[in-house]
């Protein structure tokens, strides 16, 4: 996966530049260490400007990490959205769907998963409310796919839903942490193997050990 190169940002980088690469550098602190263990120092360091250059551009940290969330927030949505729309014939189911182009927007700076769903966040505080604002607008749209798929298996109980909506989460968290650790794996190949383990998956529940 690329990475921001220490002294990235040396004299004569127009202002623009500078800060995307500011932003791409925050961004995978942020990710990969969590707002509560980022500093602005850190980050700083990694695109070689000053700390005071870095206040001046985006202000304190939350200010930072709030300029990395929104993008972040806004791909995601968007990715969920048109894997939720009208499929065309023959399309993967909407899991599949959905995943893929999780994994297709993430690709490149996988991290960013991370920014959006951080623990670590302070609670009451900008950063977490604006977080769960993007959070919650994921999972609206997740609930609606969720309960299209308990319909078809025949529930419509609110609850199944919800835990389904928050098991779904844990889920693509889980399979984003894995990614993060094998670099090579491909959007197309995370997709494939995902249907692999659904499909395992399926057989386990069915009680099929596959020993025939």
């Amino acid at each position: 996966m690329p990475t921001v190169p220490s002294r990235a940002g040396t004299k004569g980088v127009p202002r623009a530049a500078r800060e995307r690469q500011i932003l791409a550098a925050a961004t995978e602190e942020f990710g990969r260490r969590g707002y509560e263990a980022t500093t602005m120092a850190a980050v700083a360091e990694r695109v070689g400007v000053t700390k005071p250059l870095l206040h001046q551009y985006f202000g304190g940290k939350q200010d930072l990490y709030l300029a990395c969330l929104d993008p972040v927030g806004t791909r995601l949505l968007d990715a969920v959205r048109s894997a939720l729309a009208e499929p065309a014939p023959g399309a993967p189911p909407t899991p599949l769907r959905v995943l893929n182009a999780l994994f297709t927007v993430l690709d490149g700076q996988r991290e960013a998963w991370f920014v959006l769903y951080d623990a670590t966040l302070p609670p009451g505080t900008a950063a977490a409310r604006r977080a769960a604002h993007h959070r919650d607008a994921i999972d609206e749209l997740a609930a609606v796919g969720t309960a299209d798929l308990l319909r078809t298996a025949g529930s419509t109980d609110p609850f199944d839903a919800d835990a389904l909506t928050y098991a779904w989460r844990g889920l693509c968290t889980a399979l984003v942490r894995w990614w993060v650790t094998h670099p090579d794996q491909t959007p197309q190949a995370m997709t494939e193997r995902c249907a692999r383990l659904f499909t395992a998956g399926r057989a386990i529940l069915a009680g099929d050990s596959g020993t025939g």
